[in-house]
């Protein structure tokens, strides 16, 4: 999925030093013979991150995309809350959630269709919704929504492809580290063929160690700023696509 939108202040220092790099003369070194790839791959792959299941059972969260709806008004109505979602087994985290999941449901629409949005904050602090398939204010939408509050507008989805949306509130990084975060598909006037589609969310998450009683773990902050997570996930569970693999 697309998440850059807005360049970071770590990246504006990167790409001058890409750029340097690129237009100082080098000198090229004698390439090295390969070797020819191999012409027969096992049909299950697997590197020791998770064994390999079978489909006799779905995944905990389906992945396939929701089927494109012939209305010209979408109308969304999410609700935000604090919700214990399994991130593996024997797992809980206390996450943040748009509509009671991590990530939040799969948004669709087309082009020229007009999102009518409605957000409810049912959480105990404030959050908001930052969309990046839209062109409106910042400053007017993305705002803060109290708790026991809620925020509506509506918005014309004009450029195709597949975005980020996100809770906006400060520190970003914390609300979407907490599982505020999902898809929103934008599909092109013309329809395309008809094909099986899938929408695979790729995050992380950032755990405080686990307690003798049990309870569920809530995110680890400086986990975060080291840019070390405990688990690297397909639509917020450990290795689900590989215990029940997708048709």
């Amino acid at each position: 999925m697309t998440i850059a939108r807005r360049p970071q202040s770590s990246l504006q220092y990167l790409v001058p030093l890409v750029c340097l790099a690129a237009c100082t003369p080098q000198k090229t070194p004698p390439r090295k013979p390969q070797s020819a790839p191999p012409s027969a791959v096992p049909a299950d792959i697997s590197h020791g991150e998770a064994p390999i299941g079978t489909t006799a059972e779905p995944a905990p969260i389906e992945a396939r995309a929701p089927t494109p709806s012939r209305e010209r008004v979408q109308r969304i109505r999410l609700e935000i809350s604090h919700t214990v979602i399994s991130v593996d087994s024997g797992v809980p985290y206390e996450a943040w959630t748009f509509g009671g999941r991590v990530p939040g449901p799969v948004l669709r629409a087309r082009v020229g269709d007009t999102v009518d949005f409605t957000l409810v904050n049912r959480a105990i602090m404030p959050h908001s919704m930052d969309f990046h398939a839209a062109e409106i204010a910042p400053s007017t939408y993305y705002v803060n929504v109290m708790p026991g509050d809620s925020i509506h507008y509506r918005f014309v989805a004009r450029v195709p492809g597949v975005f980020m949306y996100h809770c906006g509130t400060a520190p970003v990084a914390a609300h979407i580290a907490n599982g505020m975060y999902g898809a929103f598909i934008v599909d092109p006037p013309a329809p395309r063929p008809a094909a099986a589609e899938f929408v695979l969310v790729q995050s992380e998450f950032y755990l405080t160690p686990r307690d003798s009683a049990g309870h569920p773990r809530v995110l680890a902050w400086d986990k975060v700023l080291d840019q070390s997570p405990d688990y690297v996930v397909f639509n917020g569970r450990a290795a689900q696509y590989a215990r029940h693999p997708l048709v």
